[in-house]
């Protein structure tokens, strides 16, 4: 029964969204500044990242449920594994319990900003669910929300967004936009010019992180940083090759996997180029977690 609530909320890639949230607060909190009270509010911003992060998923899927009952009866709704009723209050209750413990946060920092990031996502989330999914909207949605999750991570310890960050935030939201066109037919065989779409748009995304030492200090050479970067988009343009090449299902959803992977990398190495070896490490470790539950349960 667990395994079914965990599949539902696609509980692999609750940990890219924790990766998200977590690069967003270490951009804007010096280590030096982190002590127990920090530690306390990110962790704070991780649940509630990760509920509403999971609330979506499950209302997702409660949307869908007649698509899915079509393309993907063994999901844990069409197989009757669990009832429509009974993920609806789940997913609803998810977002319930993440905006609350968003506001717990503010009132542990004394600052309006998690609670209100954290607003703003649920109602990004139930409007992406309920109206815009299947326009052309729905990635950028998307893409909004996960760049309102970074922003989430820097509410608590700024009152407002540096620019920096904002940049960082909406380099994250364009990754997410690529992936979400790549993954919108998943269930179905892709069309080559919508992938290759997905592809420039990730590998943009990457591209225009060559820019961080010109955005705000970092912490390693510039020409170091711009070697990764250089990597970073080779590797991504070359995982999603397999799927221009042969865009079945089986192979755009591994795909759309591995870049959603590819992002905690990403992520973990803007903490490491903003603030250190040793919480950039912490934020890479998400990933292993990731890919052990990716053994197990599906991702997209």
């Amino acid at each position: 029964m667990l395994r079914d609530w965990l599949e539902l909320i696609r509980v692999p890639n609750v940990f890219t969204a924790m990766a998200d949230v977590a690069m967003g607060f270490f951009f804007v909190t010096p280590v030096a500044a982190f002590d127990a009270s920090a530690g306390l509010t990110l962790a704070l911003l991780i649940a509630a990242s990760s509920l509403l992060y999971s609330g979506g998923m499950v209302l997702n899927d409660v949307c869908d449920y007649e698509e899915d009952c079509r393309d993907r009866p063994e999901r844990p709704l069409p197989s009757g594994r669990i009832s429509l009723i009974a993920a609806r209050r789940f997913g609803w209750g998810l977002l319930i319990g993440g905006v609350s413990v968003a506001i717990l946060a503010s009132l542990l920092t004394a600052r309006e900003g998690p609670a209100g990031m954290a607003i703003c996502l649920a109602i990004l989330i139930v409007g992406y669910n309920n109206i815009l999914k299947h326009t052309a909207l729905g990635p950028i949605i998307l893409g909004m929300c996960r760049m309102c999750n970074v922003i989430l991570g820097m509410m608590a310890t700024v009152d407002r967004r540096p620019d920096a960050g904002l940049l960082v935030a909406e380099v994250v939201g364009l990754y997410i936009v690529g992936v979400s066109v790549m993954a919108r037919r998943e269930a179905q065989q892709g069309r080559r010019a919508i992938l290759l779409l997905g592809v420039v748009l990730m590998v943009s995304a990457v591209g225009v992180l060559w820019w961080l030492p010109v955005w705000r200090p970092i912490l390693v050479p510039a020409a170091h940083w711009h070697g990764f970067i250089i990597l970073m988009a080779i590797l991504v343009a070359w995982r999603c090759y397999r799927a221009l090449v042969d865009p079945s299902p089986a192979v755009i959803q591994q795909t759309v996997g591995q870049s959603l992977r590819a992002l905690v990398v990403l992520d973990a190495a803007i903490v490491a180029a903003v603030a250190g070896i040793v919480p950039g490490v912490a934020v890479l470790l998400l990933l292993v977690s990731n890919l052990i539950l990716s053994r197990w349960f599906y991702s997209t």
